[in-house]
């Protein structure tokens, strides 16, 4: 019988998500079809986007969660376990149901005629979906992985589709327009099944639009939700009556989202209160703070500048950055690294990561620490009690981060 661990290290095996993708729905399909199709056995809500789906579906899984609905939650990527991954009620599934997922995804692909193993990504999502089933799952939140047409979770059936504010991101897959990105996430929009967009980019929503004509669509948009009572502070935010946990102006717009989505689903937007998205605009230590956000792309990267200039004008910036190599780093340090006094530059525990040598080269200052650990120390040893220390870039190296406080 395979253990936990074994099972964890035969996903690694299979290569990084991102880099090892093998776009297309034909492997899912003939998986889960030697499964029992177990994805058409509950509800589903399908969200894709840019910026913003883990959190969006972090809320819609908490409305439906605190309206006694069992609800079965599927993200990536995950901070510290990959059992992360695969939530039932808002509590990650046990190692051994993982374990026993990934055994029985594995068996039945080694017997089909398949072109290679499931990637990845296919493997974790088989195993999500054979879950939901299992555990007797009533609605489930599917996060599209990567684009949407051609991702792995496009298999689904969904109840109702979502869309989060679309920008620019994996570009080697998706295309170098925002109107080639938009169409590959339009794909997971299924005739007859309604939908609810985000607010978009102009050249988006020409297309989400589009794209909704031609298959006859209901959609809701966020921009004709009528937002009264609107207070924001340093850990979250209200209007309409509704709380939203998360912090940061954006979670605004991302529960908006959700409401919609709640609403769709014939549920109270007031379970949002009990949203839990750790890793992003995370409060995790106080005096001096320490904030966790997995700003990986140039979007994110405004949201946390926009934070941090909105509720610490005035406060000493201590940044820890690390990143992948093959993010925006460039457009990233423009945006954030003029916000700190004190940069510290390091790197998340992956063959992919970017050398901090090379950080302090774009930065044309600060200084370098092997890891997340050193660097926290470093910083927590020489600020003071009103500065704030934030971590950010790969959400690698913010999982790390949490791992290690």
């Amino acid at each position: 019988m395979i253990t936990y661990p074994e099972s964890v290290r035969f996903l690694y095996a299979l290569g990084n998500e991102i880099k090892t993708a093998k776009l297309g729905l034909d492997r899912i399909r003939k998986v889960l079809a030697a499964l029992g199709d177990p994805q058409r056995a509950y509800r589903v809500a399908h969200v894709a986007g840019t910026n913003g789906k883990g959190s969006t579906c972090a809320m819609i899984a908490a409305g439906l969660h605190a309206a006694g609905i069992r609800t079965g939650l599927f993200t990536s990527p995950h901070l510290i376990e990959p059992t992360e991954r695969i939530q039932i009620d808002g509590v990650p599934v046990s190692p051994e149901q993982f374990r026993r997922a990934f055994q029985v995804v594995h068996e039945a692909a080694e017997k089909l005629d398949l072109d290679c193993h499931p990637t990845y990504f296919e493997t974790v999502t088989a195993m999500a979906f054979w879950l939901f089933r299992e555990l007797r799952v009533e609605t489930a939140v599917v996060e599209v992985g990567l684009g949407g047409r051609l991702d792995a979770t496009n298999v689904v059936e969904p109840a109702l589709t979502v869309i989060t504010p679309i920008d620019f991101d994996h570009e080697m897959f998706l295309g170098h327009t925002i109107e080639a990105i938009a169409g590959e996430k339009a794909g997971i929009l299924k005739a007859g099944v309604p939908a609810v967009f985000a607010s978009q980019r102009p050249e988006a929503a020409a297309v989400l639009d589009r794209f909704a004509r031609e298959l006859g669509i209901r959609v809701r948009r966020a921009e004709e939700f009528v937002v009264r009572d609107l207070h924001i502070d340093a850990r979250g935010a209200s209007f309409s009556g509704i709380r939203v946990p998360l912090a940061g102006e954006h979670q605004v717009e991302n529960a908006i989202t959700a409401a919609l989505a709640l609403e769709e689903l014939a549920v109270s937007p007031a379970g949002i209160a009990e949203a839990r998205w750790p890793g992003r605009l995370e409060h995790i230590y106080p005096n001096p703070d320490v904030i966790l956000d997995g700003a990986h792309n140039p979007a994110g990267a405004r949201a946390l500048a926009r934070y941090l200039e909105r509720f610490y004008p005035r406060r000493k910036i201590w940044m820890i950055y690390g990143a992948m190599r093959d993010k925006a780093v460039e457009e990233i340090a423009g945006i954030l690294f003029p916000l700190a006094s004190e940069l510290i530059f390091t790197a998340p525990d992956y063959s992919r990561a970017l050398r901090p040598e090379a950080l302090v080269e774009i930065a044309e200052r600060g200084e370098t620490a092997a890891n997340v650990r050193e660097a926290l120390a470093t910083a927590r040893s020489r600020a003071s009690h009103d500065d704030v220390i934030v971590v950010t870039g790969s959400l690698f190296l913010v999982g790390e981060a949490r791992q290690s406080m």
